[in-house]
């Protein structure tokens, strides 16, 4: 039989390796599009809001190296950026309710964002 603390061990390792996986992967497609930058000697702001969408998954993968927890709100940050640089890169292909829908989903996720804080502040865990 498994001891409790050695599978406890595994999926910390398990989960450290991930971690590492997925840190080493943003910083790799950072330095490819800072590459694509450099090459097209152009900065659109669609490549801004990419390089943020990176920066915000390293921030997550850093606050879950140090508290072993994951903010939800981080996920929905990363969420709206993802939805307005989609809407920036292909706005002028969509019909006027794709749009509206797109707007109105990062109106909800925004709301969620606001709903979180307000629980986080209204009624804070108990450690």
């Amino acid at each position: 039989m498994i001891s409790v603390e050695f599978r406890k061990k595994v999926l910390e390792v398990v989960e450290q390796t991930g971690l590492a996986l997925i840190l080493v992967s943003t910083v790799i497609a950072i330095g490819q599009e800072v590459w694509v930058i450099v090459e097209k000697r152009h900065v659109d702001l669609a490549d801004l809001l990419l390089l943020f969408i990176y920066m915000e998954v390293v921030a997550m993968v850093g606050i879950y190296f140090e508290s072993h927890s994951l903010p939800v709100r981080f996920p929905l940050y990363i969420a709206m950026v993802a939805l307005a640089r989609y809407l920036i890169l292909d706005s002028k292909d969509m019909q006027w309710s794709t749009l509206i829908g797109i707007g109105a989903v990062i109106l909800i996720l925004a709301l969620a964002i606001l709903v979180v804080r307000f629980g986080h502040v209204r009624f804070p865990y108990n450690e």
